[in-house]
């Protein structure tokens, strides 16, 4: 079983993480994003565990209800500048057949 103390701290690691994966997304530094979203996951997981057996007060929940917040509103910006990345790189590679294709048989 996992203290209140240690829960929280899983919490607060967690929103500190997506806080970090934030500001690369802001940055376009996409390439800093992809190991701090493996160590994210992680700590999710490691959380779950965690969850068993934890009873929170009201002022318990109200911090925790804050925290999720704030995470599920990091996640969502980092949504929002991502889906154009993520469009880019969609219509980068779905032309790349067609072109193939073509270098290996010649447009004929």
């Amino acid at each position: 079983m996992t203290s209140n103390t240690e829960y929280f701290a899983r919490y607060e690691a967690i929103a500190a993480i997506s806080a970090r994966m934030l500001t690369a997304a802001r940055r376009a530094l996409w390439t800093d994003l992809m190991p701090l979203q493996e160590e994210y996951r992680h700590m999710v997981d490691a959380l779950k565990d965690a969850e068993t057996g934890v009873k929170l007060d009201e002022v318990e929940r109200a911090r925790k209800y804050d925290l999720i917040r704030q995470i599920l509103a990091d996640d969502a910006a980092i949504r929002d500048l991502a889906n154009p990345r993520m469009a880019t790189l969609s219509a980068l590679f779905a032309g790349r057949p067609a072109r193939v294709l073509k270098e290996l048989y010649g447009a004929r």
